[in-house]
């Protein structure tokens, strides 16, 4: 069980992203459950014990997967031994733009960096000369772009290139802002631009991606195999993908599987509806797994999908929540609209109607990853409240292993 400082405490992240856009790290955030507390304020022992006990007995070291964590720090809990507990080799401590740079803190800064520590300073907004002896240390400069007049902005970036430390863009919040960044030699980036997918503008789907969702309204509709497979013999890259997933699953069988309806009877109609889902997710443009979109959505429907079997569904089941926590995204990753998907696909009313208007037990914990993905506080307790018996340990035990679970897609 958890401590009881872990009670009403949820975690909530922000990716950040490199230049390729690949996943780089998580900024974590520590967030109050309680809807007249939506902000996270207690001393900082509390805090620190919050931090420790979701990384020590939740296995947040191992959800990361291969990125990092950042996690906001105040003067206090610099100075709290209790931050040593933490694996120095995942966690970057992200000094608050409100800690001040007198000595006691940058003793306390160059102790932690010798024990391993990466340092980020963050809100930066200017060079100033008392900060020096930090940013000299410090692996990552978070430059706030609303605090930095646009013009400004190279200057800026030119007197921050003598020092070692890696700039990094927070607070993108478009595609205008992510290009000019990305010209001026940023090396990461964060933001809502990158966290909050939307439907730019409606295209046609390509032809892998009219399949995928053809096959995924069969496997839902329950339809025949036979009737399956000619479909997937279309795309020789889809076959070869069934096949070596198959073949895994079925590894301790020694009948190796050659054809596509052998594949779909060994996988079974839920692990091949899942695979269906995610790989809808994993092959766009880049061939790469691993990507920002693919850890939130998996994530998401994961998350929705353990929430479900503890909270008082009135409508749906756990694995409708995954579905539609894999469908919530795909207007985003598609670029259609949600009425565009549904039309390909026929799915449970409760399902269409969390999707379309938000209605319904599966609308209110579709709502809740939303809010938790924005890291919209006070909505987010809100939400929690209205979905008995979930609370904040619940949620943060789910999206622990949920993000487990992502990291290990990629792999």
């Amino acid at each position: 069980m958890l401590t009881a400082a872990t009670n009403n405490i949820y975690v909530g992240r922000q990716p950040i992203l490199d230049r390729s856009q690949a996943l780089y790290a998580y900024e974590l955030l520590f967030r109050s459950g309680n809807v007249e507390q939506a902000e996270f304020h207690c001393d900082v022992s509390a805090t620190a014990r919050v931090i420790t006990s979701v990384f020590n007995e939740l296995g947040l070291e191992q959800a990361l997967g291969d990125a990092f964590g950042f996690i906001n720090v105040s003067e206090d809990m610099l100075m709290s031994e209790a931050l040593e507990l933490l694996p120095a080799d995942k966690i970057v401590i992200e000094l608050l733009e409100t800690v001040p740079p007198k000595p006691a803190v940058i003793a306390r800064a160059r102790e932690l960096v010798r024990k391993g520590f990466r340092l980020a300073l963050d809100d930066v907004l200017d060079l100033e000369e008392d900060y020096k002896p930090l940013i000299e240390i410090a692996s990552f400069i978070k430059i706030d772009l609303l605090g930095v007049a646009p013009d400004a902005l190279p200057d800026l970036v030119e007197r921050f290139r003598p020092y070692s430390a890696k700039l990094l863009a927070e607070k993108v919040d478009s595609a205008e802002q992510a290009r000019r960044c990305h010209e001026l030699g940023f090396a990461y980036f964060q933001g809502y631009f990158f966290a909050r997918p939307s439907v730019l503008s409606t295209r046609t789907l390509s032809a892998g991606e009219t399949t995928l969702l053809r096959l995924l309204g069969m496997v839902i509709g329950d339809a025949d195999t036979s009737a399956m497979e000619p479909l997937i013999k279309q795309e020789p890259a889809l076959l070869v993908n069934l096949m070596r997933i198959t073949n895994s699953v079925g590894s301790g069988s020694k009948r190796q599987i050659s054809t596509a309806r052998e594949a779909i009877t060994l996988l079974g109609r839920r692990q091949l509806q899942r695979w269906l889902q995610l790989l809808l997710f994993c092959t766009q443009g880049s061939g790469k797994a691993h990507t920002p979109l693919l850890n939130m959505v998996a994530t998401r429907a994961r998350t929705m999908e353990l929430l479900a079997e503890r909270c008082d569904m009135r409508d749906g089941d756990p694995d409708s929540a995954f579905l539609t926590g894999i469908l919530s995204l795909l207007p985003a990753l598609l670029g259609v609209s949600m009425d565009e998907v549904l039309k390909t696909l026929t799915v449970d009313r409760c399902i269409h109607s969390a999707l379309t208007d938000g209605s319904g037990t599966l609308g209110a914990l579709l709502r809740l990853l939303r809010c938790w993905e924005e890291d919209a506080t006070t909505d987010f307790a809100a939400t929690l409240a209205a979905l008995p018996p979930l609370s904040g340990e619940d949620f943060t035990v789910a999206v622990s292993e949920a993000m487990g679970w992502a990291a290990g897609l990629g792999q």
